[in-house]
């Protein structure tokens, strides 16, 4: 029991569920400390860092307080912009804000309006790009603290066969809708907090970075998960 002179305690999966955000993105958050002022940790539970309750919850209170009162500049609603400028018309001190979004929480930001392929055939890369209203919209109806992603519209997983080839790779929303979840969100915090732990070896990644799981390894995490309750 925490007594009355000691601060309380949070660890990144209780934060998580408070801001409406995955473990793993409270993590990354802490990982940029340096340029966003995220609390430092204060202990630790295991190998699980602790932070000062109080300090985190007012951290998000002031980062609400001032995306609120950020207003973007005015520009062409289909102008395209690519992660670093989209983190800036934003209003985030950090441009690459928004490719840490895209890589470490997938399916909270929007899909980019367009996609150029760059580089050469030995080292291609890709630039994504979005349109000025697509992040607009998005900044009118991301989850502040307090609210859960969840209240916000998500788009219906997808129906996976199980008896498809048990070698072909699953991204995350085939991978949370073979195993029940009702959204990516849900997957992406469970598997953050190490509730499924067959899935910790990943079997690959698309262009993006995003992980890949084959069909066989994503049905033994469900048999497990189904062996538990």
């Amino acid at each position: 029991m925490t007594s009355h002179g000691e601060p309380r305690l949070a660890d990144s999966a209780e934060i998580a569920a408070e801001q409406g955000l995955t473990p793993a993105r409270i993590n990354t958050l802490y990982k940029e400390r340096a340029e966003n002022g995220f609390p430092e940790a204060v202990s630790r539970r295991g190998r699980a860092r602790l932070w000062d309750h109080a300090e985190v919850s007012k951290w998000f209170a002031d980062r609400t307080s001032a995306i609120r009162e950020y207003t973007p500049p005015t520009l062409d609603p289909e102008e395209l912009l690519n992660a670093a400028e989209a983190s800036r018309f934003l209003g985030y001190k950090n441009p690459g804000q928004v490719k840490s979004y895209v890589r470490d929480h997938p399916g909270y930001f929007p899909e980019p309006d367009e996609v150029e392929e760059l580089g050469t055939p030995e080292s291609p890369y890709r630039r994504q790009k979005w349109r000025v209203q697509t992040l607009l919209n998005w900044q009118a109806n991301r989850p502040g603290p307090g609210r859960r992603s969840v209240e916000r519209p998500t788009p219906p997983l997808p129906d996976v066969p199980v008896d498809g080839d048990l070698d072909e790779l699953l991204g995350a929303t085939q991978a949370a809708a073979l195993l029940g979840f009702k959204s990516v969100n849900s997957f992406s915090s469970s598997l953050g907090q190490g509730n499924l732990p067959l899935l910790k070896t990943t079997d690959g990644v698309n262009e993006r970075g995003h992980r890949r799981w084959t069909r066989r390894r994503v049905l033994e995490q469900a048999a497990a998960r189904r062996s538990r309750t």
